[in-house]
């Protein structure tokens, strides 16, 4: 934690923080793009805003949440991973997402080690899923890369979704 109480987490690329009103411009356009689909969107503000609000709740409610992932060189926010639950996830959830243009060079994988080490090590964890749709491939090739297994009975809110179960060590 930081003096303020904040959570942050460096790696070498990358400045993981928590989430700030001028975040939601960037995480509402991607929430109302065709992207979103994986998550039940695309989403009006409305429910991006509502979604939002949810990600910061999660901290004060649970002890974890959303943390926006930003480029240690630059400070630009390149997209968030979280740890999700509460009543619309059966299971705590280490989900994240890349905002266009900054895919395929390892932010997501790199941010969900960082915070799933620091989930098992902090809350104690015996695991967490990943909630994934079947046609997300660059997200089932994160979870897998994080040595994620295919968990065919695990519950879920979506009877679609594949779920990714990821181990403490």
């Amino acid at each position: 934690m930081s003096e303020t109480g904040a959570k942050i987490i460096q790696t070498e690329r990358l400045r993981l923080r928590m989430p700030e009103m001028d975040d939601f411009a960037a995480y509402a356009e991607l929430m109302a793009s065709p992207r979103s689909v994986g998550m039940g969107g695309p989403f009006d503000r409305r429910a991006a805003w509502g979604m939002f609000c949810h990600d910061v709740a999660l901290w004060q409610l649970f002890g974890h949440g959303a943390l926006m992932i930003d480029l240690a060189e630059t400070g630009e926010c390149v997209g968030q991973v979280g740890i999700n639950h509460g009543p619309l996830f059966p299971e705590k959830e280490l989900g994240w997402l890349v905002y266009e243009g900054h895919e395929g060079r390892g932010y997501a994988t790199e941010a969900a080690t960082v915070l799933r080490n620091w989930a098992f090590a902090t809350l104690s964890l015996p695991s967490l899923v990943s909630y994934i749709a079947p046609g997300n491939a660059a997200s089932i090739a994160v979870a897998q890369r994080l040595g994620g297994r295919l968990d065919l009975t695990a519950p879920r809110t979506d009877p679609e979704d594949l779920v990714y179960r990821h181990l403490a060590a």
